[in-house]
């Protein structure tokens, strides 16, 4: 799928990109192009280190903000690919600071659908977050505000043979500014600070969310926003597996944050599908006939008033379960 391609990654240096760009080079080693386009000159310096260009040849390494729009449109020339992960995500901190998180989120969203539409890539996912579904802060929003761009970015694509797609999901496993590294820093204290005793998240590890992406590259009509089916545990359960031995002090809800995670609400119930590994809420008004679609993904359409919530999910994971996968994925060190 993607040997012979040229792929971009907005906010290449982060977890998600740097996951990206491994599985890429070993699952495509004839990639034709692979750019790491963020602003960090220190973090594209280091993960030079772990992936040197002189031996991935493919590999590229492009400093630039997607706040500056001619910059990205320099950087996609002959790209057919991209994914677009850069993001201001530190709900605290949007907050405190509005106006940055909207450059970066909503401007930068539609900086990067001008790029493509500027230098005929073929294909772009764009990474959400459950926060954009019914969001109560503002990160929340700029992502839900980043999610409609792309899907109705396909109305204006005009003749060219180019999709936009969005790929939502929850917490994902150990990457940075996570609770899961935050509980393994803080066990260290004696003291686990719990925000609120009935809080769940949904659980992705970053190979789950890399290989989404890669899944919703290859089958992507353009304006879905793709979902994954994943377990959830709970805050208490998560404190249970990482520090067993460790009070755990409640210490309130930080602003803007939410008990349970939400990927798919109420309202979006009406335009959702069940594609078995996913779900895709389609949008209201598609570029392409949707009995095809249903037929392509022997598709079936969610109940009325369905909704996807990490409180109310069918799928748990246990603490055995969850040290098993910080082990794995997180802290290779990781004993309890």
């Amino acid at each position: 799928m993607l040997n012979d391609k040229s792929i971009l990654i907005t906010g290449g240096t982060g977890s998600f990109g740097k996951k990206f760009v491994q599985l890429v080079l070993e699952k495509y080693p004839a990639v034709k192009r692979l750019v790491v386009f963020s602003r960090d000159e220190l973090k594209q310096f280091e993960m030079s280190q772990d992936f040197p260009p002189s031996v991935h040849k493919s590999l590229r390494y492009f400093i630039g903000d997607v706040r500056d729009g001619e910059r990205l449109k320099r950087a996609c020339e002959g790209i057919d690919y991209i994914i677009h992960a850069a993001a201001l995500k530190q709900v605290p901190t949007a907050e405190y600071n509005p106006m940055e998180c909207i450059r970066t989120n909503v401007m930068g969203a539609e900086n990067v659908i001008n790029a493509a539409l500027a230098n005929n890539v073929k294909k772009v996912v764009a990474l959400s977050t459950d926060k954009a579904a019914a969001p109560i802060n503002l990160y929340g929003a700029t992502k839900l505000c980043s999610d409609k761009l792309f899907v109705a970015a396909n109305n204006s694509k005009g003749s060219r043979d180019l999709k936009f797609s969005v790929v939502r999901y929850g917490n994902v496993m150990g990457s940075r500014g996570s609770v899961i590294p935050f509980f393994l820093n803080k066990r260290k204290e004696g003291v686990i600070p719990i925000t609120h005793e009935r809080m769940t998240r949904f659980n992705i590890t970053l190979e789950e969310g890399v290989n989404m992406v890669l899944w919703a590259l290859d089958h992507m009509w353009g304006g879905e926003i793709f979902v994954p089916k994943i377990p959830s545990y709970r805050i208490l359960e998560l404190a249970a597996a990482i520090a067993p031995n460790c009070e755990t002090k409640i210490v309130g809800i930080r602003p803007g944050e939410k008990i349970h995670e939400e990927m798919i609400t109420e309202a979006d119930s009406l335009t959702t599908y069940d594609l078995g590994k996913y779900y895709a809420i389609l949008p209201q008004r598609t570029t392409w006939k949707l009995n095809d679609f249903i037929q392509q993904f022997s598709a079936r359409r969610v109940p009325e008033e369905f909704k996807y919530n990490s409180g109310t999910n069918t799928e748990w994971l246990s603490v055995d379960q969850l040290r098993a996968l910080i082990k794995e994925y997180v802290d290779p060190q990781f004993e309890v």
